[in-house]
């Protein structure tokens, strides 16, 4: 029997490469509709570090796009925390109950990403990509939480 640190720290892996690279994949692909560029978006998050570069970069580059993913799946690892925390605490788990779980860390997430915390915290994509794309990339990464919490109950 695994430990149960181990069991969460695969949980929490799980949820951060689906939810993560769900909306990473959406990031791209409305980038590529909104702002001409797949990368705009993703490149866009590295504003933490470079505010005054980063918003502006279309090209993909090691200094913005990698910097972006790798500051986008931390960010998502957060949340994921808080979604594993809160499935952790109910007494029945079902998969009504992962869906709406994923679909209120995700709302909570957007709010805080966009409304809450300072600009320069704030993800940087919604620069790039249209309101109607924040919600597709919103509406991904709640499903990529859902199919995490799923998948953990099949185990």
């Amino acid at each position: 029997m695994k430990p149960l640190h181990s069991h969460l720290v695969g949980r929490l892996l799980t949820s951060d490469l689906l939810s993560g690279g769900l909306s990473a994949a959406v990031l791209a692909w409305r980038g590529r509709t909104d702002a001409h560029s797949a990368a705009a978006p993703i490149n866009a998050v590295s504003h933490w570090l470079w505010p005054r570069e980063a918003l502006r970069q279309d090209g993909v580059s090691a200094r913005f796009t990698a910097t972006g993913l790798a500051v986008h799946f931390a960010a998502a690892l957060l949340w994921c925390g808080l979604y594993e925390r809160l499935r952790a605490r109910q007494s029945a788990a079902t998969p009504a109950r992962a869906v709406t779980d994923a679909a209120v860390v995700s709302a909570v997430a957007a709010v805080v990403d966009l409304a809450c915390v300072p600009h320069r915290l704030t993800p940087g994509f919604q620069e790039r990509i249209s309101p109607r794309s924040l919600l597709m990339v919103y509406g991904a990464f709640a499903a990529g939480l859902a199919l995490a919490g799923l998948s953990a109950l099949r185990r």
